[in-house]
């Protein structure tokens, strides 16, 4: 059985102010104890039908501030994908802790029939994760890289 207690190691701050279109809903929320993601809403004000292959960017109704060191992903929800065919299509997409403006959400319709958006629908879900800044090290030739015991195998190199 799981352990429900146990929580996560580390918590950070975010900063939310709701624009006019997004009062009334609720803000991002983890629906259970262990979950990594946090559930995103639309905030429209009428119906939205998101036909097959069709995208759309679906507004949350907030403005969101991420410390420096940090990103916000956001990612689809399973349900959503499993049921009808929704999705993120740039999955994950990427919230800059320098982005200022509404955070909204990519969807796209795989899915066979349209499919029916209306206000508070739970949309997509966001992770907060650090960033790691990576720097280079320039080498003179390939022969120069550290070396693995994989080499250059590339796809299926590693077995079925």
């Amino acid at each position: 059985m799981p352990n429900e207690s146990l929580s996560a190691t580390s918590e950070v701050t975010l900063e939310l102010a709701w624009l006019e279109h997004g009062r009334g809903l609720q803000p991002p929320a983890y629906q259970t104890l262990s979950a990594a993601g946090m559930d995103l809403q639309a905030a429209i004000t009428e119906p939205i039908l998101l036909f097959p292959m069709q995208r759309r960017a679906i507004p949350c109704g907030f403005i969101l501030a991420i410390p420096p060191g940090f990103e916000a992903q956001i990612r689809p929800r399973s349900g959503l994908a499993m049921k009808h065919g929704v999705s993120v299509p740039n999955a994950p997409g990427t919230i800059d802790a320098d982005y200022r403006g509404e955070l909204q959400v990519i969807l796209i319709n795989f899915g066979s029939e349209p499919f029916e958006i209306t206000r508070g629908m739970r949309i997509a879900q966001m992770v907060i994760a650090p960033v790691v800044k990576a720097r280079w090290q320039i080498q003179a030739s390939a022969t120069d890289l550290t070396p693995t015991q994989r080499g250059t195998g590339g796809f299926g190199s590693t077995g079925h």
